[in-house]
C-alpha cells in the first residue's frame, strides 16, 4: 500500500504540473474511496461505499485507509498551493483568506475582490463547495472568479472544516444544520454579514450557490435566510429538509427526500428565486432531487411554465424550464443536463467534479442572479 501511495502521489504531482489539477485531486480521492479515475462510482456494488466516502467520510475499510487519508491530506495541500496559478488573479484583484467565528464554531473562507472594486457597492456571490473540495479547487473548477472579474462582484468561498465532516461535506442532512441562527447556516450567514461589514456590498444583490452537499446547503440558506439572499443556485444538490439524519440522507440521495412542508414557500410573493442544474445520469444524487428543489420553492405559487431544449457548444443536450410570474419575470429556472453525471456543468478541468462540455453553469447562474434583487 505504501508503494501504491507513493506512485499515486508522484502521478498526482505530475498532473498538477501539467495544469490538470482536477485529475490530480480525483486520483487522490479515488485512492481513498476505491472509485474510478473520474471520481465517480464504477459498479453497482461500489456505489454505496463510494457515496459514503464522498458524503460522510466513512467506509467499511476506514482503518485500512487511514494512512492514505493522511497522505492525501498532505498531498491535497501541496496541490492546492498550485491551484491559484492555474486561475491567475488579475493585477489589482485579490483572492485572500479570512475567518469567521460564532457560537456554532469557526470557519475559514476565501474572498475574491475584483480589480475594478473602488469602494462602490458590488453584488456578492457565496459559493459552497462539494465534498472533498476546497475554496481553491472550487474556484478553479467553476471559474466563478473569472466571471466575477468580468461582471464586477465579490465571490466568497466558505470552507467546511474536516473536524465538522471528515470528507469536508456541508452537513445538509443534520437537523441542527437546517435552522436559521443555528449550526452551519449561522456560520455561512455570519461570513456573508462579515463581508458586508468589511467591504461595500450591495445588500439587495447577495446570492448563494453550491455543488452537491454545497448545493443542498445553498437550498437551506435560501429557505432559512430569504431576507439575506436575493436568489440561490443549486447544482446537483437536494432540497432543504430532504434528510434529517445520516440514514435518511442515503435514502434522499438515492430516491429523493421526504420534504418538510414547513421548509417550503407558502406564498408566491415570498418565493426565493432559484436556478437549478442537475445531470440526468447523476449516480450520486438522484436527479429527482433537482425537481424537489424547484417544487419546494414554487410550493403553491401559480407560475407560467415554458420548456425549451438546446445543446451546449461542447455538445451536451439539455432541457431548460422557466417558471415566470404574471409580470413575466422568471422566478425559477431548471436545467436538466442530458447524459451528465455528478459534476459542475461547463466547468474547468483545473478543478474537481466538472463537466467542461456542458452549458456554463457559472455564467448562467450569474445571469439569473443579476436579474433579481431584494425589493424595498
Amino acid at each position: 500500500m505504501a508503494i501504491r501511495s507513493k506512485i499515486d502521489m508522484m502521478k498526482a504531482t505530475r498532473l498538477t504540473r501539467e495544469g490538470r489539477l482536477g485529475e490530480a485531486v480525483a486520483l487522490l480521492r479515488d485512492a481513498l474511496t476505491g472509485g474510478s479515475s473520474s471520481g465517480m462510482p464504477v459498479s453497482e456494488s461500489e456505489k454505496p461505499r463510494n457515496a459514503v466516502g464522498q458524503l460522510f467520510g466513512q467506509t467499511r475499510t476506514q482503518g485500512a485507509l487511514d494512512a492514505l487519508a493522511a497522505l492525501a491530506g498532505r498531498a491535497e495541500k501541496a496541490l492546492l498551493k498550485v491551484a491559484p496559478a492555474l486561475s491567475p488573479v488579475p493585477k489589482q484583484a485579490r483572492f485572500e483568506s479570512y475567518s469567521f467565528s460564532n457560537e456554532a464554531g469557526s470557519r475559514t473562507y476565501k474572498l475574491y475582490v475584483p480589480s475594478g472594486y473602488d469602494g462602490r457597492a458590488l453584488p456578492l456571490v457565496v459559493m459552497l463547495h462539494g465534498c472533498t473540495q476546497s475554496p481553491d479547487d472550487f474556484a478553479a473548477g467553476t471559474r466563478m472568479n473569472l466571471v466575477a472579474e468580468e461582471h464586477g462582484f465579490f465571490v466568497a468561498y466558505p470552507e467546511q472544516a474536516k473536524s465538522a465532516n471528515a470528507s469536508k461535506c456541508w452537513n445538509w442532512f443534520s437537523k441542527g444544520d437546517q435552522q436559521r441562527g443555528e449550526g452551519e447556516p449561522s456560520l455561512i450567514a455570519g461570513i456573508t454579514q462579515q463581508i458586508m461589514r468589511d467591504f461595500t456590498v450591495d445588500p439587495a444583490r447577495i446570492y448563494v450557490a453550491g455543488l452537491s452537499a454545497g448545493g443542498a446547503a445553498a437550498a437551506i440558506m435560501g429557505a432559512t435566510y430569504p431576507d439575506l439572499y436575493a436568489a440561490i443556485g443549486v447544482h446537483s444538490g437536494l432540497a432543504c429538509g430532504a434528510a434529517r439524519d445520516m440514514q435518511s440522507a442515503f435514502s434522499a440521495m438515492h430516491n429523493g427526500g421526504v420534504l418538510d412542508a414547513a421548509a417550503s414557500q407558502r406564498n408566491g410573493a415570498n418565493i426565493v428565486p432559484a436556478i437549478v442544474f442537475h445531470g440526468d445520469e447523476d449516480k450520486t444524487v438522484n436527479p429527482v432531487n433537482g425537481d424537489q428543489v424547484i417544487a419546494q420553492f414554487k410550493a403553491a405559487a401559480n407560475l407560467d411554465c415554458k420548456v425549451s431544449r438546446g445543446r451546449s457548444p461542447g455538445g451536451m443536450d439539455f432541457t431548460r424550464t422557466l417558471h415566470a410570474d404574471e409580470t413575466g419575470q422568471v422566478l425559477l429556472e431548471q436545467w436538466v443536463l442530458h447524459g451528465a453525471g455528478h459534476a459542475w456543468s461547463g466547468g474547468s478541468s483545473a478543478g474537481s467534479y466538472t463537466a467542461p462540455d456542458g452549458p456554463d453553469a457559472s455564467r448562467e447562474m450569474v445571469r439569473f442572479f443579476l436579474q433579481h434583487e431584494h425589493r424595498p
